[in-house]
C-alpha cells in the first residue's frame, strides 16, 4: 500500500481535522496515528505491509516532529534574544 492511499483513505474514512481540506503542512502526531490505523486497516491480509516500511514511515514523522520543536524552541529564543538587543536610534 502506497502511502497515497493512506492519505485517501485516511481522509476519506474521518470526520476530523483531516477531512476538513486543511493542507498536509498542518499534519500533526494525532492526524499521523489516525494514518497508521487506517493503512492497517486497509490492507491486505496476504500482503501486508513490510515491517521495515511501517517502522521507516514511524520514523520519519518522528524526525519531522523533533525537527519541529526544534525549530519552535529556536524561534522562542529568537524572539528573546531579539527583545534584549538594543535599539539603533532613527537617523
Amino acid at each position: 500500500m502506497t502511502i497515497n492511499s493512506v492519505f485517501g483513505a485516511a481522509s476519506a474514512s474521518t470526520n476530523g481535522p483531516a477531512a476538513t481540506g486543511r493542507g498536509f503542512e498542518t499534519l500533526g502526531q494525532a492526524d499521523f496515528l489516525r494514518m497508521l490505523t487506517v493503512q492497517i486497516q486497509q490492507q491486505d491480509p496476504f500482503d501486508p505491509i513490510d515491517n521495515k516500511e511501517m517502522l521507516a514511515q514511524m520514523a520519519q514523522f518522528s524526525s519531522l516532529a523533533g525537527i519541529n520543536d526544534v525549530n519552535s524552541t529556536l524561534q522562542q529564543i529568537s524572539a528573546k534574544l531579539d527583545a534584549l538587543a538594543p535599539t539603533k536610534p532613527s537617523e
